[in-house]
């Protein structure tokens, strides 16, 4: 199966809210974001353990590492700047031509 490759309205150093998952009810900051895979890493959530094998070239300890896992994207909904809310995200053309995100609650424009 080939995932088509779609543009996220998540971005990374978003605020988001995790909504589904062990990890429900969290906030944090979108570290990075897979758009084919759909895909999000989300600061302090969903952690995993890695284990590692030490690597003294590359200076790196082993044992047991604890890092962001991804999840799905769907799981995540963004965090208002203005009104301090999860919501979900619309799009609006502004008058110059460009394109940017409004929250659906308060209808104030997401800049990055």
């Amino acid at each position: 199966m080939e995932l088509k490759a779609t543009s996220a309205s998540i971005r990374k150093g978003d605020q988001v809210r995790v909504m589904a998952g062990r990890d429900k009810g969290k906030t944090g900051r979108v570290l990075g974001v897979d758009p084919q895979r759909r895909r999000v890493t989300v600061e302090h959530a969903n952690m995993i353990k890695r284990h590692t094998r030490p690597n003294p070239s590359k200076n790196i300890k082993g044992g047991i590492v604890e890092k962001e896992g991804s999840m799905n994207i769907s799981n995540v909904l963004l965090v208002c700047p203005s009104c301090n809310k999860h919501t979900r995200l619309g799009h609006q053309t502004l008058p110059d031509g460009t394109k940017a995100r409004v929250c659906r609650r308060c209808h104030a424009t997401v800049e990055k």
